[in-house]
């Protein structure tokens, strides 16, 4: 199958394909005439590195986790690993968003959205210590 073909089974952009292949994840084989051959099988990896990354593991993990698909003698554990390890930074991330997310709560509530010039926002962000 061409990029079009491939792009439409695996819910890919051609650009992605392509960055994909550049950087070694899929290597569809070429014709004679130089264009890429997709293989059903690559339609597949593509699908698989399509939802990995929509889970927001990195290239370096999808690499990972495309090796460890590819091994069928490989253990879950190294599987597990890998998922449970981005589970945990994804964790984190969510923290560090309730933080913000606390912070500027409290910046907007004790703003008065006023004519006046005092704004406990700007202070807030300029360093200045904000009155309760």
């Amino acid at each position: 199958m061409n990029i079009s073909d491939a792009s439409r089974s695996s819910g890919l952009p051609a650009k992605t394909i392509r960055y994909y292949e550049d950087i070694g994840l899929v290597r569809p084989a070429r014709g004679e005439n130089g264009y890429r051959d997709f293989s059903e099988t690559d339609a597949h990896k593509l699908a698989f590195l399509g939802r990995s990354r929509s889970l927001g593991f990195s290239i370096e993990e999808c690499r990972t986790l495309m090796s460890l698909y590819e091994d069928r003698s490989r253990a879950s554990a190294d599987v597990k690993a890998v998922a449970a390890e981005h589970l945990e930074r994804i964790a984190q991330k969510i923290a560090e968003l309730q933080a913000l997310q606390s912070t500027l709560q409290t910046l907007v509530t004790r703003c008065h959205g006023d004519d006046r010039p005092d704004c406990p926002i700007l202070d807030g962000l300029s360093g200045e210590e904000v009155a309760q």
